[in-house]
């Protein structure tokens, strides 16, 4: 069972952490030129968030769906499962086009965005919004590779795609001096070769399942229903979840540009962690639902116990990291004094942040394996309500900044103890 989480889970943490890496980038590249150039990033960045991670259930179902039906050995659903993926991909992408200045001014609004970053923003949406069709073609496909057992080919686009964002983001940047464009624009180009290494890489590989691709597949209504109720239980849940992090980010702006900045650099190293334990997040997905399909419990269960193994050990490794290297990751990511010297006395939250947030994401993985999509909704919906109530509460007591982490922990830990709960309760029949 270790060799098999580890080979899926290995290739992921690289992916995976090359993905905030992309994101440090950006950070330390904006970071050189101004606060208002690293506040503008950071709710840009948390704007195409907002927009892609909902949507992120294109890659959540279709890697459980998938991983069941691999297990199972029913190679004509793991080809309709692909064919139903992409084509919701491309309808989501014409109506992301089509409501595109709506979903922006909606945006700016929840984001809180100041005034004077409103052009900055703006620069970087109107570029971005046009990788949305490769965006949302790769997460399905992306979820497609990891439900058939290959996190190796995932891995190769992914680290392609940020090798060439940053090489690309950073030429704009510095040579063309295209600012906040430029980081946008090396974004969209990268996404578009990943797409097309996508299509290569399932062309040649999975040749047999390209030949069953038919647009045919989409006239079995039964089918088509149960895959969409499944996602629409999965988008509600990443609404929820982005909203919380939009909330984190808006509440932050309205506090003034320097908590901005300063909360924009610790989510950074929440980031780190995260996409770390992820890795093994996401071996949970492809191992629970290869063996759920293949109705062995016995692995099923065992699959689910050494994942929260590897993802609390990981959580320790990144407690320690950040205990006795929060300082000089801080200046990683900027070299504005005065933002480095208001950071500093909050990297404690940073620091302990990783053991109350690992379980959450070694439940979504094994829930999202399990495709047990009403409870992981429930879940969510359930954390927010803490979340919210643990900020308003706390307003009178806590400062700006403290508040805010403190309300981000409830939120992590009440998800993990919940869905714990769901569990204890329904076990392997969870819906």
């Amino acid at each position: 069972m270790n060799k098999e989480i580890l080979k899926l889970a290995i290739p992921n943490i690289i992916s995976n952490i090359s993905i905030p890496l992309l994101s440090t980038v950006d950070t330390a590249l904006m970071g050189r030129l101004s606060a208002a150039h690293l506040g503008a990033v950071g709710l840009s960045s948390m704007l195409f968030n907002f927009i892609y991670w909902n949507f992120g259930f294109l890659r959540m179902g279709t890697t459980g769906m998938t991983a069941q039906a691999y297990g199972a050995k029913d190679d004509k659903e793991i080809a309709a499962i692909l064919t139903r993926g992409l084509a919701l991909a491309g309808l989501l992408s014409i109506t992301i086009f089509v409501f595109k200045d709506p979903i922006f001014n909606a945006s700016v609004s929840l984001l809180n965005v100041q005034p004077e970053l409103l052009p900055l923003v703006r620069d970087y949406f109107d570029i971005r919004i046009y990788g949305a069709p490769a965006s949302f073609a790769l997460f399905c496909m992306m979820g497609w590779f990891f439900g058939m057992q290959n996190a190796v080919i995932p891995l190769i686009i992914t680290i392609v795609i940020n090798i060439v964002n940053m090489v690309l983001s950073a030429y704009l940047v510095y040579t063309l001096h295209w600012d906040i464009r430029g980081v946008a624009l090396g974004t969209v180009a990268a996404q578009y070769l990943g797409l097309l290494l996508s299509i290569v890489f399932i062309a040649y590989r999975y040749t047999s399942y390209v030949k069953s691709l038919k647009l045919s597949i989409l006239k079995d209504v039964q089918a088509l229903k149960g895959y969409l109720s499944i996602n629409s239980d999965l988008f509600i849940r990443t609404v929820c979840l982005t909203f919380s992090f939009g909330f984190f980010y808006s509440m932050s702006s309205k506090a003034g540009g320097i908590i901005l900045a300063v909360n924009v650099i610790l989510q950074q190293f929440l980031n780190w962690m995260s996409y770390a334990v992820d890795g093994f997040a996401y071996a949970s997905e492809s191992l629970v639902g290869k063996y759920k399909g293949m109705k062995d419990d016995k692995m099923t269960i065992k699959s689910i116990n050494y994942s929260f193994l590897w993802g609390f050990g990981f959580a320790l490794l990144f407690v320690l990291i950040y205990a006795l290297f929060g300082v000089p990751i801080l200046k990683i990511f900027t070299n504005d004094i005065d933002v480095i010297e208001a950071s500093k006395p909050y990297l404690y939250w940073v620091a302990i942040i990783p053991l109350f947030a690992f379980a959450s994401y070694i439940w979504d993985g094994i829930y999202i394996g399990l495709t047990a999509s009403k409870s992981m909704r429930n879940a969510m919906i359930i954390a927010l309500f803490f979340y919210l109530g643990s900020f308003y509460l706390g307003e009178n007591y806590l400062s700006a900044v403290n508040n805010l982490w403190v309300s981000l922990i409830v939120f992590l830990t009440s998800r993990g103890l919940i869905q714990w709960a769901y569990y204890r309760k329904y076990g392997l029949e969870m819906k």
